[in-house]
């Protein structure tokens, strides 16, 4: 296929599956599919703005909601009405296990802040359901590992948004560049972000808004006095809730590069880093940051820096995949292909789809250049789970790269590169770092344990 072909079969809704990359598309219209009952998880930004998504491609029934700050669910309940087929407004609850017991759901979409995705995402394929899992899939390794084997046990389809994996200009550049070979030999990969994106300020604690229930909002992690940054998005400025700026950027450029490239997991991890400019800050997450992570003959290296310059300012978050013969850039905006010597140069540029969906472009906080993306990662979702296959961002993809960013930041705090035994899912040779896979629950949570899930 040329680009315009490819880009035109995916938004026509027909399956790729000339593609070698294991990725197809909903394959039939949506008129053809059953209703599928569809439960949300967390009402925030980014849960509403993929599920507005999937309301653009397939017959789905908007049932329930679910989020601990009442504002927000109410104010998700009335969007919702708005724009689903049947004009009804779903129920809502405050506590996603009241939630689950009550309805009967084909599709959870767990979309809660990172501190919540194993035991929501545990929990929905213990009810029943198959489960559209927000990316990084958990805080710490054993959780991914508990997540992994409550899918397997219950034979459920997890798709983690890890969406590079379904954007049409990332799949054209696989296609094009990467497979047919030329780059030629590639032995190293960097990836990056230098977006200053961390958080700055130090608001003071206070007591949590009324329609926040602080204390189910905090779950099983640490409970920490309540400020502005906490609550709605900035949470990601504190280790607590998440793995900082490794765990909410480097996973997606990580899972991009190892899936152009079809790495596995990592050997050998190393990182150093740390707070070495904004000190001043309330936020705990470093705001500069290395980590290598050895694949064997291609080590893929990644650095985040929350201040100064980007060394290239047209991809400041972003891959560089290096080979004999040239250089692939790609970012979520678009690719480049810089060749070495006479070969042709290629660039593409990310799918807007405003002909098909006008919505797009008047939709709030909407990222417009990854809508396509989405609907996609939920069109092969919604492919698997009538197919019963594994979706192109399966629960297991998640897990290995959600570890190796965690494991990076471990590497990072102890000092030392750890040797990974993917086999055993444990630290070579290393208690100390073994004992960082499992981060401590605030009772009365429960810390979910793969062999008994």
């Amino acid at each position: 296929m040329d680009r315009r072909e490819l880009l035109k079969a995916g938004a026509a809704g027909v399956a790729l599956s000339s593609l070698a990359s294991g990725w197809t598309i909903y394959a039939g219209e949506p008129a053809a599919r059953k209703t599928k009952r569809y439960g949300l998880i967390g009402c925030g930004w980014y849960g509403k703005s993929a599920m507005f998504r999937l309301l653009q491609v397939a017959p789905v029934e908007v049932v329930a909601l679910c989020d601990v700050d009442s504002k927000m669910l109410a104010e998700a309940a009335e969007m919702v009405a708005a724009r689903q087929g049947s004009g009804k407004t779903p129920r809502m609850y405050g506590d996603y296990r009241e939630m689950l017991k009550a309805e009967q759901l084909d599709i959870v979409h767990v979309a809660t802040p990172d501190h919540w995705h194993a035991l929501a995402m545990i929990a929905a394929v213990k009810a029943g359901a198959d489960v559209y899992v927000e990316k990084p899939i958990s805080v710490d390794v054993v959780e991914g590992q508990a997540m992994l084997a409550a899918a397997r046990k219950y034979n459920r389809v997890v798709q983690v948004n890890m969406q590079r994996r379904s954007t049409p200009h990332l799949i054209e550049a696989r296609e094009k560049i990467i497979k047919p070979g030329r780059l030629g030999k590639i032995a190293y990969a960097e990836i990056c972000c230098y977006y200053h994106m961390r958080a700055r300020g130090n608001p003071p604690d206070m007591d949590p808004p009324e329609n926040l229930n602080y204390d189910l909002w905090t779950g099983p992690a640490p409970m920490r006095p309540y400020n502005s940054l906490v609550h709605p998005r900035r949470w990601r400025a504190f280790m607590e809730y998440g793995n900082g700026i490794i765990g909410d950027m480097c996973v997606h450029m990580l899972d991009m590069v190892r899936w152009m490239l079809d790495l596995g997991w990592p050997e050998r991890i190393g990182s150093a880093g740390g707070i070495l400019v904004d000190k001043d800050s309330k936020a705990n997450i470093s705001d500069t940051q290395v980590a290598t992570f050895d694949f064997g003959n291609t080590p893929v290296t990644w650095t985040h820096r929350t201040w100064g310059t980007a060394p290239d300012p047209d991809y400041p978050w972003a891959a560089f995949i290096y080979g004999e013969n040239g250089t692939l850039k790609a970012d979520v905006h678009k690719y480049d292909f810089v060749p070495r010597g006479k070969s042709e140069a290629a660039h593409g540029d990310a799918l807007y789809e405003y002909d098909k969906y006008p919505e797009d472009k008047t939709e709030k906080d909407l990222e417009r250049h990854v809508a396509s993306a989405m609907r996609w990662h939920w069109r092969n979702f919604l492919d698997m789970v009538e197919t019963r296959g594994r979706p192109v961002s399966d629960i297991e993809q998640g897990y290995i790269t959600a570890t190796a960013c965690i494991l990076a930041n471990i590497a990072c705090r102890l000092g030392r590169t750890l040797v990974w035994d993917a086999d055993k899912g444990r630290v070579v040779g290393d208690d100390e770092a073994n004992r960082l896979l499992r981060r401590p629950y605030r009772r009365p949570w429960v810390h979910p344990d793969p062999q008994t899930v």
